[in-house]
C-alpha cells in the first residue's frame, strides 16, 4: 500500500523523509516480525517500549517508522511519521491497512464487567438462527462466520482485531458482536473502527491491577461510549448504578434496559429451574434455555440489540428460545451420585454473588446443598481475593478454596490472602486445597444426591497457567471423570 494512502486517517505532528510514491508491504508493531519495506509502530507498552527498537528494524528493513518521539539518527532512506499517540495511530493504521472492515460490517460491540461474553455470543446465535451471515470476536472463542479460531484476549489487538473483521467481510458476514475490554478502551485497541451499536452491562470491582481506580476503570469503559457515531444505538443497563453515566456525553441513540425499572426494554423473571426459566419480556412470555435473573438481564440486553438493529419484535422473542449458554457460563452437569455441578467463569466478586444467589433460589433457603469450590488468578487485582472469599463462604455449606490460574504468583500466597475474607467460623470450615484437581474430587466425594457443586473462576479454559506454562486442565473434565 502506498504510505500516503496509509497515512491518510492519522494525524501526524511531523513527517521526515519521503511519503509519496513509498510502498509499504507490511504494518507491524512486533519489531521482531518485521521485513523490508514495512512500517514499523513504536508503541509505548506495560512492558515494553518499543522506540528503543527502531534501530534494529531499520536494520531488518523497516522504510517507515511511526513513533512519539523521533530517534537521535534519521536515515535518508526512512520516512518518519511523529504522532501524539502511536496506540491511537496503530489503530486507525490497521483499520486502513486492511479496508477499513468495520464500514463494511454491523459490528456492536459489549462492555461491562460481567456479560460480555454471554450477550455477545448469544447475539451471534441470535443472528445465524435468523439466517444471517456474522462474526463474533470474544473471550471464549472467535468464529468467523462457521469457522472457529482460538482467542487468547478478550479483544484482540489493533491488527488482528482489524484482520479478523476483513475475514469475516471476506466470509460474506453482515454482522459481528466483540466484547469490548477496558484494557482495549485504554490501549486504543478499537479506535478506528465503525460501531452500529454498544451495549453496558455493569461496572464492578476488576482490573484494579491495571486502572488502579475504580474512576478509571469507568472512564476507560465510558470512553467506548462517548465515541459511538450518531447513527449508532447505545443501549443501556439502568439496573446498574453507572448505565446512565454511560450515556452521559454519548451522541448516538440512546436505549436502556431493565428488570427493575421502567426502560425501553423490560423484563420480568416468572419462574427460573436449573434448566431455564420463564421470562416475561416486553409483556410477553418466553421460556428460554438460560437460568438466574443475572441471565434474565443478559437476555433484555440481547432482545434490545437485536431490535435496534432492525429485528421484528416477534422474531426477536422467538429467537430468544432458542439460544443456548455460553460456554462455561452456568453450564449444568448432572454426576452420577445424583448431584449437580455447575461450572462458572465468574471470577470477580459481583458474578460470583450472581451465581451464588441464582443457585439458593433454586435449592432454597438452605445452602447445605452447596459446595463451592474457587480461587483467585495470578498477577490480577490482589484486592478481590478476600472479598470473594468471603462471599463464597456466606453463600456456600461447604467452601473449597483451591489453585486458579496462578501464573506467575505463589498460589498459597493468594490462598492466604482469600482467608483473610474469613471469619473465625468461616475459616475452620472452609477446606484449603492448593491442587485444584484434588479439591474437585474432594467436592465430588463430599456432594450427596440433590446437592450442587459450583466450580468457579475458569469455567471455558482449558488450562491452567502456572510459571507462565499453560497446563490441560478442564473443571468440567474433573467433574466428569471416572
Amino acid at each position: 500500500m502506498e504510505l500516503s494512502r496509509l497515512l491518510s486517517p492519522v494525524h501526524a505532528k511531523s513527517l521526515t523523509g519521503a511519503v509519496d510514491g513509498v510502498e509499504i508491504t507490511q504494518l507491524t508493531c512486533d519489531s521482531r516480525q518485521v521485513t523490508e519495506g514495512a512500517m514499523f509502530v513504536a508503541v509505548r507498552g506495560v512492558a515494553v517500549e518499543a522506540h528503543r527498537f527502531i534501530p534494529d528494524t531499520i536494520a531488518r528493513g523497516a522504510r517507515a517508522i511511526v513513533c512519539e518521539q523521533l530517534p537521535e539518527t534519521i536515515h535518508p532512506n526512512v520516512s518518519y511519521i511523529q504522532v501524539e499517540d502511536s496506540n491511537i495511530a496503530l489503530a486507525h493504521l490497521a483499520s486502513q491497512w486492511f479496508g477499513n472492515p468495520s464500514q463494511r460490517l454491523r459490528l456492536v460491540g459489549v462492555t461491562g464487567t460481567n456479560g460480555k461474553t454471554t450477550i455477545a455470543t448469544l447475539l451471534y446465535q441470535l443472528f445465524r438462527n435468523l439466517g444471517h451471515k456474522a462474526g463474533l470476536l470474544s473471550t471464549v472463542k472467535n468464529i468467523i462466520d462457521t469457522r472457529e479460531v482460538p482467542a487468547t484476549q478478550t479483544t484482540p489487538d489493533h491488527l488482528t482485531l482489524n484482520r479478523l473483521l476483513a475475514e469475516m467481510v471476506d466470509a460474506g458476514c453482515e454482522y459481528a458482536f466483540i466484547e469490548v475490554s477496558s484494557h482495549a478502551c485504554a490501549q486504543h485497541r478499537i479506535d478506528g473502527l465503525t460501531f452500529a451499536g454498544g451495549i453496558f452491562t455493569n461496572l464492578t470491582q476488576d482490573h484494579l491491577d491495571y486502572h488502579k481506580t475504580m474512576d478509571e476503570y469507568l472512564r476507560a469503559k465510558k470512553s467506548f461510549f462517548d465515541a459511538l457515531p450518531p447513527e449508532a444505538f447505545a443501549l443501556t443497563n439502568l439496573d446498574d448504578k453507572n448505565g446512565r453515566v454511560m450515556l452521559q456525553n454519548c451522541n448516538a441513540r440512546q436505549a436502556t434496559y431493565s428488570l427493575r425499572q421502567i426502560a425501553d426494554f423490560k423484563t420480568r423473571l416468572l419462574e427460573e429451574r436449573l434448566d431455564g426459566m420463564s421470562l416475561l419480556v416486553d409483556g410477553k412470555e418466553v421460556e428460554v434455555l438460560l437460568t438466574g435473573r443475572f441471565n434474565a438481564s443478559n437476555l433484555t440486553a440481547i432482545y434490545g440489540a437485536a431490535v435496534l438493529l432492525g429485528v421484528d419484535r416477534a422474531d426477536a422473542l422467538l429467537a430468544l428460545s432458542t439460544l443456548h449458554p455460553a460456554d462455561g457460563r452456568f453450564q449444568t452437569l448432572q454426576l452420577p451420585n445424583g448431584a449437580t455441578a455447575i461450572v462458572d467463569y465468574a471470577h470477580t466478586p459481583d458474578a460470583l454473588r450472581n451465581v451464588l444467589d441464582t443457585i439458593i433460589d433454586l435449592v432454597g433457603t438452605s445452602k447445605r446443598k452447596i459446595i463451592t469450590v474457587c480461587g483467585c488468578g495470578g498477577n490480577r487485582d490482589a484486592a478481590k481475593r478476600p472479598i470473594m472469599a468471603r462471599i463464597a463462604a456466606e453463600r456456600s455449606g461447604q467452601l473449597i478454596l483451591t489453585s486458579d490460574n496462578p501464573r506467575n504468583e505463589d498460589p498459597d500466597e493468594i490462598l492466604r490472602q482469600m482467608q483473610a475474607g474469613l471469619d473465625d467460623e468461616q475459616a475452620r470450615n472452609a477446606l484449603v486445597i492448593t491442587d485444584r484437581r484434588q479439591a474437585i474430587r474432594t467436592a465430588r466425594t463430599l456432594a450427596q444426591p440433590g446437592d450442587i457443586i459450583l466450580v468457579a473462576g475458569k469455567g471455558h479454559e482449558t488450562y491452567q497457567e502456572i510459571n507462565g506454562v499453560k497446563h490441560h486442565f478442564d473443571d468440567r473434565e474433573q467433574l466428569l471423570e471416572p
